[in-house]
Formats: structure tokens, C-alpha cells, sequence
């Protein structure tokens, strides 16, 4: 393994690398259960972070779509919440009342042409939308 990763063992390392080098697979998931219970931490939390923020970054394929402000037209934004939403006119007036105090999540899980398409539509309603 170590021909496989050229990396440079500090002196003080090697007999502890040399001596890890010689357990079996088993032997090794027993000295990280060990060292995780002695000092209380996970080896894997670390590096199941840094896997799945990596590439979620990189790709991002679902989008959310977020009202910021209603504008001076508020029935044609209650019309576009009802068409994208499917929701009923109660439902779609007061997910825009609650949009005049704080950001209501309109649509989530989209892709990014349906979230642009959803925008332009509250932006020619006079709205103000954000998309995630």
C-alpha cells in the first residue's frame, strides 16, 4: 500500500506505520473502533462529508424556488402560486399573505429551466422570487 501512496512517513511515524502495515483488514477496523471510542471521534464523519459536499456543489440539478416579495399585484401572484402549485385559492392566498412578512418556498426539488420558467412568471406578476 504504501508503493500505491508515495507519501513521506516523518521518522517518528515509521515504526508506527511499519507496524499498522502488517494488520490484516479486520485487525485495522479493530484499531479504529479502538481509537474512535478512546478519543471520541469517527474516521468516517470526516470523510462522508467531504464526499457527498464535493460533487453536490459541482452538479447541483434541483432547484428551489422561493417568493421574496409580492409586489403591488397580489391576485396575479395568487394566481401564479395556484397554477404552479396546483394548490387551492385559500392555500395559494396565504402562502402569499405569509410571503408580505417573510420568503415562502413556492416550488422545491425542480429542475433549473422549470425554476427560471416559474420566475419569469412571478416576475410578470410583479413579484420578487429567488431561486436555490
Amino acid at each position: 500500500m504504501s508503493d500505491e501512496v508515495k507519501m513521506e512517513v516523518p521518522a517518528k511515524f515509521e515504526k508506527m506505520v511499519a507496524e499498522i502495515e502488517k494488520m490484516s483488514i479486520v485487525e485495522l477496523a479493530e484499531l479504529v473502533k479502538v481509537l474512535e471510542g478512546k478519543f471520541g471521534v469517527s474516521a468516517a464523519a470526516p470523510v462522508a462529508v467531504a464526499t457527498v459536499a464535493g460533487p453536490a456543489e459541482e452538479a447541483k440539478t434541483s432547484f428551489n424556488v422561493e417568493l421574496k416579495e409580492v409586489g403591488a399585484q397580489k391576485i396575479e401572484v395568487i394566481k401564479v402560486v395556484r397554477d404552479i402549485t396546483a394548490k387551492g385559492l385559500k392555500e395559494s392566498k396565504d402562502l402569499v399573505d405569509a410571503a408580505a412578512t417573510a420568503p415562502q418556498m413556492v416550488k422545491e426539488g425542480v429542475k433549473k429551466e422549470e425554476a427560471e420558467e416559474i420566475k419569469k412568471k412571478f416576475e410578470t406578476a410583479g413579484a420578487k422570487v429567488e431561486i436555490k
